[in-house]
């Protein structure tokens, strides 16, 4: 049995509902680039079939090369008339052969379930996809429509006074809806403890419980997210701060120095960068080459292919450049602030709502972002780099974003005096100070000095065409404003560089007679 041809593509093999399929046309190795040719010669169609081919492919530079065999097995096609049908026969059991229990607790809790796996069912299988696809694209459908029910039940909870709020706790958890003592980190500090002969260490061994294999499996995932080393840190380092100036609010954030910086920035937030890091360095570097499961021979390779399909289709390197650009800047701000809000809301919120920090719920709330925060940065760092193909926010981060809103407003609906305890006047000099050195700088760097490239750039004196993006083929990259870059480009540099339009016609004339009779040239 021959193995399909592998194809070159940037999207996966799976074209699930919601998203459509581009497709280039190939033939006999040279694409199809929707311009007229300039001439026969092979030279000039090499050039064409070079040049179609890394503008075809979006964003080039920072994204991976993929190749797929385009195998689209019973495992990637979408299942709606399946999923119907089985939720159409579990409709009817409860109605026909189900007696109603008259339990009306009991009844409207089930409704609601009923409702809300309902929807999850409809999205998962006809929501629009995002920009992951393993290991396949109804997961990310899935988590998409848990965002929706999240932020709903937050919408909820925010429209209720504060009692009957944390008392609708009690539905999900009877445990729940009982104030409960905030533990304090702080006290004795001393790392070495003469008074304690029994063990004078034992200072140390009393944190380490189960937040630090917990901070730092947190940091690797963040890593994975931002993809950057100097924003993981900055955000490591702003959260241990906030925490200094927020301790007189909730006691849980009053520790010892060397818990701040030596356990949490340089152990566990440190290392999980570290290895994060690594992981990237290895997924960057990685192979994407995807082949069908039955197309491979041996076992060895079947197994292998079962374990990658757990990694990312494609990779993308994000080059956030913060002082690049004014906006992006700003975008780089933006995505810290919102870190550290959502960051904080982890502690607020259970503050406010009288959980424990061992209960479930919070467990759960973190692995809902695990799973939905790597989605939305993928889509805001699309959003930021290329607005002009990416026109609006994706819809993962739009409810992240709102998500995070919305939890911080249940927070100073249902506790405002603990938000508006007096700041310590210190505090507040060293706050303003660094949003004054922020200001001052933006000012500086945008305004006053503008961004300089330090070394000259390859492109900058090629006097060369910006492409805008297309999406159709037909009516986007036959268009004058896309082809006419296209063909700018080919000329010779000699060409593009006449001095005047004279100039340019004598030297285009020379440039296609030596096209048309290359042997006549000397």
């Amino acid at each position: 049995m021959t193995k399909p041809e592998s194809k070159r593509s940037s999207v996966a093999a799976f074209s699930a509902p919601g998203k459509s399929a581009t497709t280039e046309q190939v033939n006999n190795g040279s694409v199809d680039s929707g311009c007229p040719d300039q001439s026969s010669s092979s030279a000039g169609r090499a050039k064409m079939v070079k040049q179609s081919s890394k503008e075809s492919l979006h964003r080039r530079n920072t994204e991976t090369e993929v190749f797929d065999d385009g195998t689209n097995t019973f495992f990637w096609r979408a299942h709606t008339l399946t999923v119907l049908f089985i939720l159409t026969c579990a409709l009817v059991y409860v109605t026909l052969l189900e007696e109603t229990p008259q339990d009306t607790a009991y009844n409207t809790k089930r409704g609601i379930v009923a409702s809300i796996l309902v929807f999850l069912c409809f999205g998962v299988t006809q929501a629009k996809d995002g920009p992951f696809t393993r290991p396949h694209p109804a997961y990310w459908r899935f988590w998409l429509c848990v965002t929706v029910v999240y932020e709903l039940f937050l919408i909820f909870i925010l429209f209720q006074t504060v009692h009957d709020g944390r008392q609708f706790m009690k539905y999900i958890d009877p445990n729940l809806g009982v104030p409960l003592p905030e533990r304090d980190y702080g006290g004795n500090c001393l790392i070495y403890d003469p008074g304690n002969t029994t063990d004078p260490f034992h200072n140390i061994w009393d944190k380490m419980d189960g937040f630090v294999p917990a901070h730092f499996l947190g940091w690797y995932i963040k890593t994975l997210m931002i993809r950057d080393w100097w924003m993981c840190m900055i955000i490591s380092v702003m959260f241990e701060f906030l925490e200094y100036s927020l301790e007189h609010q909730l006691p849980n954030f009053s520790e010892c120095w060397w818990d701040h910086w030596i356990m949490d920035v340089l152990v566990c937030n440190g290392l999980g960068i570290y290895c994060g890091m690594k992981t990237l360095a290895w997924l960057s570097m990685k192979p994407y080459q995807w082949q069908g499961l039955w197309n491979i021979p041996t076992y060895k390779g079947k197994i292998k292919r079962i374990a990658f399909q757990f990694t990312p289709y494609s990779w993308v390197k994000f080059e956030w450049r913060p002082a690049s650009s004014l906006r992006r800047w700003l975008a780089v701000l933006g995505i810290i602030f919102m870190f550290l809000l959502a960051e904080l809301n982890t502690f607020y919120l259970k503050f406010v709502l009288w959980m424990p920090p061992e209960h479930y719920l919070v467990l759960l709330r973190l692995v809902f972002f695990v799973n939905v925060g790597g989605v939305a940065m993928r889509e805001i760092y699309d959003f930021m780099d290329d607005p002009k193909f990416h026109k609006k926010l994706g819809q993962q981060a739009w409810l992240a974003a709102a998500i995070t809103v919305t939890e911080f407003l249940i927070v100073v609906k249902y506790d405002p005096n603990t938000l508006m305890l007096p700041i310590p006047f210190f505090v507040m000099q060293c706050w303003f100070l660094g949003i004054f050195l922020i200001l001052i700088w933006t000012v500086w760097r945008f305004f006053i000095r503008p961004y300089v490239p330090v070394r000259t750039l390859r492109s900058s004196d090629q006097h060369l065409l910006l492409v805008p993006p297309a999406r159709y083929r037909a009516r986007g990259e036959r268009a004058f404003s896309v082809c006419a870059p296209k063909l700018w480009k080919q000329l010779p540099l000699t060409v593009r560089l006449a001095p005047s339009p004279p100039t340019f016609k004598v030297r285009l004339k020379t440039y296609f007679y030596s096209l048309a009779y290359p042997a006549e040239i000397v």
